[in-house]
């Protein structure tokens, strides 16, 4: 009998044992489960980590715009930080510096001509807008007023020089000669000028809306986005202004590494998108006009 009891004692531990070895593997395995989904969430956490780009603007429209789209941006997961600049000159010596991820606030014609001058390796990701160049003067309303000798003023960037003289050849004030294009044209490239309009070509951009208040007899060729910040608005108070089929599109720039950037590509898409397209339209009412290609 007490054998029997033994036994039967030593049957239970086995049991109780074995038991307790399934409770531990169990929780081992629970684990080990909960180890593995855990490594799967951080990893589609990963895969979501927001993308975080420094963008140099100037700081209309462009900084504006860019503002705008900052919320349609985070929903893809992209945060920009925007540096905004007065001149034309900082932005790309900081994105060549590495600075800036990318920038945005200068044409076609004067990124090529700033990559020829300084040997910047950048590239057009993508045009956004034009800006129409405006021809201002606060004292002559007409170009019938446009006296002999009348100085036309303009912004000492040799790529905005074409565009001006382009402008005054349209309405008949000078002819350019046949030989150059007109986005490379310079005033010793003027063939024709009835009027004798002397031309004053050393001013910084920022400081022409200084002249239109100074020089008052004079053509004042401002940005639009310099006119802006003056209160001037282009689509009224430009003797003379550009229309929309421009080549001087406003482009997003960036180094020559990143051109295949999926987020800076993301962001040209964004800001070409109908909502901020629809936004430049009714905030700047023709003073800048929004591309789609």
């Amino acid at each position: 009998m007490k054998k029997l009891l033994t036994l039967l004692l030593a049957t239970l531990c086995l049991f109780a044992l074995v038991a307790c070895g399934t409770s531990e593997d169990e929780s081992q395995t629970t684990g080990d489960n909960n180890a593995s989904e855990g490594t799967e969430e951080d990893n589609e956490t990963a895969d979501q980590e927001t993308v975080e780009l420094v963008i140099g603007a100037t700081s209309v429209p462009h900084a504006e715009v860019l503002e705008k789209a900052k919320p349609l941006l985070e929903e893809q997961n992209i945060n920009i930080e925007i540096e905004v600049y007065q001149d034309y000159v900082f932005p790309n010596d900081d994105l060549e510096s590495g600075t800036l991820d990318a920038n945005y606030f200068q044409h076609i014609p004067y990124l090529e001509s700033q990559k020829e001058e300084k040997g910047f390796d950048f590239v057009n990701i993508g045009g956004i807008h034009i800006e129409p160049m405006g021809i201002y003067s606060k004292n002559i309303t007409s170009l019938d007023d446009i006296e002999e000798g009348t100085a036309v003023i303009m912004s000492n960037s040799v790529a905005d020089h074409g565009r001006v003289l382009s402008l005054l050849e349209r309405e008949d004030l000078l002819t350019l000669d046949d030989s150059v294009e007109a986005v490379d044209a310079t005033v010793q490239d003027v063939a024709e000028n009835p009027l004798n309009l002397e031309f004053v070509t050393d001013v910084d951009a920022g400081f022409l809306p200084e002249f239109y208040d100074r020089e008052e007899d004079s053509l004042i060729a401002i940005n639009t986005n310099y006119a802006i910040e003056a209160d001037l608005v282009p689509t009224e108070d430009a003797l003379i202004l550009e229309g929309a089929e421009s080549p001087y599109v406003n482009v997003i720039a960036a180094r020559a590494e990143d051109e295949d950037n999926e987020a800076l590509h993301k962001l040209v898409e964004i800001l070409r998108s109908e909502e901020i397209q629809t936004f430049i339209e009714e905030e700047y009412q023709g003073a800048v006009v929004p591309v789609s290609e």
